[in-house]
């Protein structure tokens, strides 16, 4: 694939600011266990934030394509950071789709300038990958709608400043036709929030998000009464491959890393490079990141062109992960006893990746998903007839 002028000069600089703003610092981040919102704010005047999004408020007006190229240097140096502008793209993409243009000129430019965080509230606690089994009420008062619910397992849940949040106006039986979406200030009354304490990608702040009576004006519903969820859910094949890129930033650069040892690194009177042992599993797992990688652009490609991408989303979202998780454990392997300190950012990266083999849709539902594009309704409809 042939890079555009803009896209190699958009991702020239996200690699420089990978290398020098966000890859020194990412183990010292982490025992923040917050984000740093100078940096995002950084990264927002640099153009890196969701250059997707219309020039209108501020952005680009780049491919999706260009959007992942971004993303997969910013994942280079963080993958945590990364999520920033990645979670900018979905819910901007729904905030200019979908919101009141007085509400997208409000939150949209601040997004892309990074001054602001909009999270996304899909996920309840009676069902995380039942994405339309959802019970958290949006009643219409007036001229408001009125919020009761929680929210778990949401990243950003205690530090975004927006939520768009997916609620129930219609009747439980309706599943994903009663569903509507909504942007919702999460500094209103009534709000309250948690910090989870997760293995990795601890400066995200995964956790739950209560609701409490929380009252919104009527205009920040986004879409249609009762058909939020069809219309959104659009935008999940989209940010699956932008996941998988993240991902394979991270594993990069554990690989770097560790080709850059296997010649430095003396063992026997030669350098480790020169072990088939050594250097073969870094060459098959540098060979498996660059086909993920092909595979995710070749995903945003068809999607630019607005062809049906959804198989290829799903694959990228279960392999990229799992790829990424597989890479980066062998890199630790080579440094050997070294690898094994917390010292090196290896441990790190394993722990922060692997959060995303089970968030935003696990493998076994990315299959089924690829398993339903390519064979039909008949792929799942079999069990659920059977249960009846």
């Amino acid at each position: 694939m042939i890079l555009t002028d803009d896209q190699r000069a958009l991702r020239d600089t996200a690699r420089r600011f990978a290398e020098q703003k966000l890859l020194p610092d990412y183990q010292k981040r982490e025992k923040s266990e917050r984000l740093d919102r100078n940096l995002v704010r950084e990264m927002g005047e640099l153009g890196l934030i969701a250059p997707d999004l219309p020039e209108q408020y501020g952005g680009l007006g780049a491919s999706g394509l260009t959007t992942g190229i971004l993303i997969e240097q910013v994942g280079w140096g963080d993958i945590n950071v990364s999520y920033v502008p990645l979670m900018a793209s979905l819910t901007g993409k729904v905030i200019a789709a979908h919101a009141k243009p007085a509400l997208a000129e409000y939150w949209l430019p601040r997004m892309i300038r990074g001054e602001s965080i909009v999270a996304l509230g899909l996920t309840e606690p009676r069902g995380g990958s039942d994405a339309a089994n959802l019970v958290l009420k949006a009643r219409r008062d007036g001229d408001s709608w009125v919020l009761n619910g929680e929210k778990t397992s949401i990243s950003f849940a205690d530090q975004a400043d927006a939520i768009v949040l997916f609620a129930r106006t219609g009747a439980v039986e309706d599943g994903a036709r009663g569903i509507s979406a909504f942007l919702v200030p999460l500094t209103l009354p009534g709000v309250q929030r948690t910090h989870f304490n997760d293995s990795g990608s601890k400066i995200i702040g995964r956790g739950s998000v209560f609701f409490d009576d929380v009252r919104i004006p009527a205009d920040h519903l986004l879409g249609d009464e009762n058909k939020g969820f069809v219309q959104v859910m659009q935008g999940f094949d989209y940010s699956r491959v932008l996941i998988a890129l993240q991902c394979i930033g991270s594993a990069q650069a554990s690989l770097d890393e560790a080709w850059a040892y296997t010649k430095e690194r003396m063992a026997f009177g030669a350098p480790l490079a020169q072990y088939q042992g050594v250097s073969f599993p870094l060459a098959e797992y540098d060979t498996l990141i660059a086909a993920t990688r092909q595979l995710c652009y070749h995903a945003l490609e068809l999607r630019d062109a607005g062809e049906a991408h959804t198989a290829e989303a799903a694959m990228v979202k279960w392999l990229g992960p799992k790829t990424s998780v597989d890479t980066i454990h062998q890199c630790l392997l080579t440094f050997g006893h070294y690898g094994w300190s917390m010292d090196l950012p290896h441990q790190q990266r394993l722990r922060d990746v692997m959060g995303l083999e089970i968030g935003d849709g696990t493998a076994q539902v990315m299959k089924l998903i690829v398993a339903r594009e390519r064979a039909g309704r008949i792929a799942v409809q079999y069990a659920k007839d059977s249960k009846r």
